[in-house]
């Protein structure tokens, strides 16, 4: 497994701003400390906010971070990812004079400091209970799963295909968004507790499910979803077309992109594909593009994710669905046509408008239409689905005994993108019926 240094592409510095210490003075004494503390039931991982806040003011910085990893693992990716302004924050009862409280800068604050101080220890491992629990993914939901685990004393080794842990904070989040330094610092957050970790390991492939089985006393599946998924039209295999998350992973790692040309066009209008987009911007590429198919109120970008985008320079051509990708040795254009929905569908999706076909000039196409799901790994780890969503019940269990899912594998079709914060707290709520199920003996 790779070490965890610092490492970061050429791609301009945080977009988040640094606090100074007067500041944030200010901002924790605002805090009115409500009673009903709407902020903390915002959360879907339900830090006290009030609390971490209160201690700010007080000074005690490890405190307050205490406070905060306490309820979310991944409290410093969720410190930048969080859509702040549709959770904590926009729950504030500030938030009617337009003036919450910047509960995400905060939050930034303490853990920043938290990771300066690299050697102050909030946690340690439970006593031991003898019993052991396999994780298969070492993203958010799986770290989560995994410090908690810990937590209650059980052995703990997370599977995972890849050579680094934190999966999408890793890999699939530009870094002047999420840098590698912070992913990578929670990961060994989590493993100083003393996790086992077998990188570069295919569950399903590499190792059987049964042997994992047979080997753990319990099973979390935490392998979220696969690469974004074709989009069926001519062309699409050109060099020059790009898979969003493979794009962004080697211009976040720092490898070599090639030149993309002065007109990108992306193909999706989700996170990653505002990713995608400002990272080609700043990349070099002169004009950046989005098309959706939909209209602007169906994006599941986060509306703060949207407006960085505007203010970046990026365009937005909705209402539009690609046809083919042209070109011949390299990608040079994309013929797209108009699309509506009709006003009367039960179930609205886009239809061609006929006769509105044009043609988009490209040098480079970056498709981010989702990510697909991973229904060959959910069936070789013998686990029923739903359309590829992993079937569990409300304790995340899944069909098959001692085996419970967390993460993106759970999430349901049709829905807004994923947040970080709601694979930290399903990996906590799988820890906790994982550790209730091995109290109980069900797994003897």
């Amino acid at each position: 497994m790779q070490s965890y240094d610092s490492g970061a592409a050429p791609l301009g510095d945080s977009i988040q701003k640094t606090l100074t210490d007067l500041e944030v003075t200010i901002e924790a004494n605002r805090c009115l400390n409500c009673y009903d503390a709407p902020c903390m039931r915002a959360c879907p991982t339900h830090i006290d906010v009030a609390s971490f806040i209160g201690k700010i003011a007080t000074g005690n910085l490890k405190g307050s971070a205490r406070v905060i990893m306490d309820a979310n693992p991944m409290g410093a990716s969720c410190a930048r990812v969080c859509p702040t302004e549709e959770l904590c924050e926009g729950a504030c009862v500030y938030k009617k004079d337009d003036s919450p409280i910047r509960i995400g800068d905060l939050q930034r604050y303490s853990i920043d400091w938290l990771m300066r101080n690299d050697d102050v220890k909030l946690f340690e491992p439970g006593t031991s209970t003898g019993k052991r629990v396999a994780i298969v993914g070492g993203g958010p939901a799986g770290l989560s799963a995994a410090r908690d685990l810990r937590r209650f004393g059980h052995a703990v080794t997370i599977f995972d295909a890849r050579d680094e842990l934190n999966g999408l904070n890793t890999f699939g989040i530009v870094p002047f968004r999420l840098s590698l330094d912070v992913a990578r610092w929670e990961a060994r957050e989590v493993l100083k507790l003393g996790v086992d970790v077998r990188a570069g390991v295919r569950v399903g492939v590499d190792v059987a499910m049964d042997a994992l089985v047979a080997e753990f006393d319990a099973v979390v599946i935490a392998c979220g979803m696969g690469g974004v998924p074709k989009l069926g039209i001519p062309g699409e295999d050109l060099p020059g077309v790009w898979d969003a998350l493979d794009f962004i992973e080697r211009a976040k790692l720092g490898r070599e992109v090639g030149d993309l040309g002065d007109r990108v066009v992306v193909i999706g209008a989700g996170n990653t594909a505002v990713d995608a987009l400002t990272c080609a911007k700043r990349l070099g590429a002169e004009r950046v593009t989005m098309f959706y198919r939909r209209g602007e109120e169906q994006m599941t970008a986060y509306e703060f994710e949207y407006e960085f985008a505007k203010q970046e320079g990026i365009e937005f051509r909705f209402y539009c669905a690609p046809l083919r990708v042209l070109g011949s040795t390299h990608v040079t254009g994309v013929e797209f046509v108009r699309t509506t929905i009709p006003p009367d569908s039960i179930k609205p999706a886009p239809v061609h408008v006929p006769g509105s076909e044009f043609l988009e000039p490209a040098t480079a196409v970056i498709s981010a239409i989702g990510q697909s799901r991973l229904t060959q790994t959910f069936d070789a780890l013998g686990i029923a689905m739903d359309d590829g969503v992993v079937r569990v019940n409300d304790e995340l269990q899944t069909s098959r005994p001692g085996v419970f899912a967390a993460g993106d594998c759970i999430f349901e079709k049709g829905m807004r993108e994923a947040m970080v914060v709601e694979a930290a707290e399903q990996g906590k709520t799988a820890a906790s019926s994982v550790d209730a199920y091995l109290r109980s003996g069900a797994h003897v």
